[in-house]
């Protein structure tokens, strides 16, 4: 009987030291949610983005990207995004989707516009740049040089 006590104890700490490290590694990760105002932009390829990825501007986190969808009338990717209240954005904001690095994902990044009004909540961001596929950009890039040099070997056959 003593046994089944002390292993019942324990069990006990080993879940509240699991605990311990899950609040920990959430806390240390800098996932949190930003209380603020959504406005919407609309991407041709909005590849590598999901909900939880970073807003940012001049590198500096300032929301997060809500919800994505498809736009049955135009057939581009609406993605709802959640801006820190502190932060207004002004008319002609334009919103890119950037890669983080070779291997890491992307985040949108938004360059403020230089109107006096600023754009509000429930509004839109009007102009936009989707993501780059990097791996077509190089395929693209290691073909042509591949027909590039095919030619010039013809041409110096002649």
């Amino acid at each position: 009987m003593r046994r089944n006590i002390i292993e019942t104890i324990m069990g006990g700490i080993v879940i509240l030291v699991a605990a311990f490290f899950v609040v920990f590694a959430f806390n240390s990760s800098g996932v949190s949610t930003v209380d603020g105002y959504q406005v919407t932009a609309e991407f041709d390829d909005a590849t590598g983005l999901a909900p939880g990825t970073d807003v940012r501007m001049a590198g500096v986190k300032i929301g997060t990207v809500v919800e994505q969808k498809l736009n049955p009338d135009t057939y581009f990717a609406q993605i709802v995004l959640n801006i820190d209240e502190e932060i207004k954005l002004p008319v002609g904001t334009s919103a890119r989707i950037i890669s983080d690095g070779l291997l890491g994902g992307n985040f949108v990044s938004l360059t403020p516009g230089g109107d006096d009004e600023n754009i509000p909540a429930g509004g839109e961001i009007e102009y936009t740049q989707g993501s780059i596929n990097v791996v077509d950009l190089l395929g693209r890039f290691v073909f042509s040089a591949a027909e590039g040099s095919g030619s010039e070997s013809e041409s110096d056959l002649k």
